[in-house]
């Protein structure tokens, strides 16, 4: 069995490897993907393809560069993300629109999505058909849960239900996916590959909760982003969306009031949305709602027809992404 580690070193050297045919001719096309997959991050997606991988198999040389396509893919809708809200850090790093610029961002971009497909191309053929409807499937998905956010932006109040589709949709799925692409091409049945897919997903939506409240507060040394950007954005998070249900109508007309205004200073924003949020105890409130979506996560994992003594390394990897322990 392969630890986490070792699996983000084997994710790491493939992306490093991967061949792109235009580099001669069209230098500046690909400068700007080698910088954005160079920049690190968990590689979640590729790690825990292949954890799955491993379940079922000792040997994941097929399921590798289908994983690197999984990175390749993330990291293609992390760059428009960050040209949609105009986001200057990533990882403590320039953004590639902030380093080179937003039509450079968007065609680079571009060609990441079908570099991706390329990866997904080299799956063996037996099992090619279901892991790429598997993929397109998700890729689908992200796009719809992006829409989904940027209408939700311009809404001044969205139910939990809706908040939860759309980190569903956007976060949650392409986890989801890559559990399951992973078990497929190690061989699991079809059934279990669907308990792993429900396993990622509920992963993914607890990951994303997660996410929402280290914005708030988080450490942005150890987080890469400045704390509070998904308040000064108006973006529908978790924590709002509590804080709006529990909030009395002076706090909610407040927050209303916050999130329509242009003219408040961002810190300011920040710091006057983050009170409220105390006064409601939803820090505490929104973390038992991670914990529910990793008890749900662990439940469908012990449902997989594999040893437990196998499934050690994946429990502990999706325990880690919440830090807390099982």
């Amino acid at each position: 069995m392969y630890n986490q580690s070792e699996l983000k070193e084997v994710i790491d050297k493939a992306l490093i490897n991967l061949s792109y045919n235009t580099e001669t001719e069209a230098a500046k096309l690909i400068d700007p993907i080698k910088y954005i997959l160079s920049i690190g991050g968990k590689r979640l997606r590729p790690v825990i393809a292949l954890m799955a991988c491993n379940l079922y198999n000792d040997k994941i040389n097929d399921a590798i560069l289908p994983a690197a396509g999984l990175e390749v893919f993330h990291n293609f809708t992390l760059v428009h993300d960050d040209i949609m809200d105009r986001a200057l850090m990533r990882r403590n790093l320039p953004t590639m629109h902030s380093k080179w610029s937003v039509n450079q961002a968007i065609l680079s971009g571009d060609v990441m999505a079908f570099i991706a497909n390329e990866c997904f191309l080299q799956t063996p053929e037996s099992k090619l058909l279901k892991v790429f409807r598997v993929f397109n499937k998700a890729a689908v998905e992200v796009c719809v849960g992006q829409q989904l956010d940027m209408d939700y932006e311009k809404a001044v109040v969205i139910t939990q239900d809706e908040y939860i589709r759309m980190i569903e949709l956007k976060t949650a799925v392409l986890i989801a996916a890559s559990v399951k692409i992973g078990a497929l091409i190690g061989g699991s049945d079809d059934k279990d590959s669907e308990l792993l897919y429900e396993f990622g997903k509920y992963l993914g939506l607890a990951f994303q909760i997660q996410d929402d409240l280290l914005d708030v507060w988080g450490d942005s040394k150890v987080f890469g982003k400045t704390p509070g950007g998904d308040i000064v954005a108006n973006k529908k998070t978790l924590p709002l969306v509590k804080a709006m249900e529990k909030a009395s109508g002076e706090q909610r007309r407040l927050l209303q009031e916050l999130l329509k205004s242009e003219d408040t200073d961002p810190e300011t924003k920040v710091r006057k949305v983050i009170s409220i949020y105390d006064e409601l105890n939803v820090r505490n409130i929104t973390e038992m709602q991670a914990y529910d979506y990793i008890n749900k996560a662990f439940g469908f994992l012990q449902k997989v027809t594999v040893d437990e003594e196998r499934k050690k390394e994946i429990t502990d990897l999706a325990a880690s992404l919440i830090g807390r322990n099982h």
